[in-house]
């Protein structure tokens, strides 16, 4: 997969078959239309273009609305590797881009710099200024301009339609089952280890305490969780808590993750931390013997689920 920044970098192809947004999560509806995306491709004997955007669009245009995203640009990428994809644009998305009419949109970067014949589009593609672009609007480019459409249905899951936005709704409620079940592998956030305070290490229970590398990663809802941890490209079994601490009334809320059978230094390594389940909510004990007995009680749980 050649990665391109922008189109502008993009050398125009005769046939491309092409399809666009900004794929937060790589879901498995995200992966039904890839799939397609790939089979017209090798039907057509043609190459196939993803384009993307950066930053997310709702991030720029709604500043004030804090959206959190499932993954940052560089987790998508990895996913995206994982479909025999030929080209993948990362567009710029800016106030002059966001402007772009439908039509520009289409005429100008779709055909004249990417070289569209077929376009690949989920169920409710809306695209353009304000999106105001809809199916019919493609339609009649597609007349015009001479591509044609494919439209792929959504991925559902009991009846259900899958969706970011829906993922994003499970991760602030905890539901680990379902956001993995949604997306097809396991949430996964990534931070550096930082120095914290050694309250887990003095209960027998060291943390390494994570700082997000990205500000605008979503987190899950307060908890203990089951995890894993892979460090320095080894898979370790281990134990998260997301909280305030509130037995020790920490001010802000914090990421600890206990690895079991583990006892290295690692203060400013990265760790990727993928959630498998979640254990319990978080809560206030009365002394740190308390919590020492939880976390015990805790551990069992994780091996159980690990």
């Amino acid at each position: 997969m050649k990665i391109h920044k922008g189109v502008e970098s993009f050398q125009r192809l005769s046939k491309a078959v092409v399809t666009t947004g900004t794929f937060d999560g790589v879901h498995l509806g995200h992966a039904k239309m890839l799939n397609k995306l790939v089979e017209i491709g090798q039907a057509n004997t043609s190459e196939t273009v993803l384009m993307t955007f950066f930053p997310h669009p709702r991030i720029v245009l709604f500043p004030d609305h804090d959206l959190k995203l499932i993954n940052d640009i560089d987790e998508n990428i990895e996913l995206f590797k994982n479909y025999n994809i030929d080209h993948l644009i990362i567009q710029n998305f800016d106030k002059e881009f966001s402007r772009l009419t439908s039509l520009d949109y289409i005429r100008d970067i779709l055909i004249k710099k990417i070289g569209l014949k077929n376009l690949v589009i989920g169920f409710n593609h809306h695209f353009g200024r304000n999106r105001e672009g809809s199916l019919k609007n493609l339609n009649e480019y597609a007349d015009l301009y001479d591509f044609d459409i494919h439209q792929v249905d959504s991925y559902s899951i009991d009846k259900k339609s899958v969706s970011s936005t829906k993922i994003r709704n499970a991760i602030n409620l905890g539901d680990v089952q379902l956001v993995n079940s949604y997306l097809g592998y396991s949430f996964t956030f990534s931070g550096i280890v930082s120095k914290g305070k050694g309250r887990g290490k003095s209960m027998g229970f060291p943390t390494a305490n994570i700082i997000l590398e990205n500000k605008n990663k979503i987190i899950p809802k307060f908890g203990v969780y089951a995890v894993n941890i892979i460090y320095n490209q080894i898979r370790y079994k281990g134990m998260l808590n997301i909280g305030m601490n509130p037995t020790f009334n920490n001010p802000e809320c914090s990421i600890e993750v206990h690895i079991f059978d583990f006892n290295k230094e690692i203060y400013g390594s990265k760790l990727s931390i993928e959630l498998v389940d979640r254990i319990r909510n978080e809560k206030k004990f009365n002394n740190p013997d308390e919590l020492k007995n939880q976390l015990a009680i805790d551990k069992i749980a994780s091996l159980n689920i690990l």
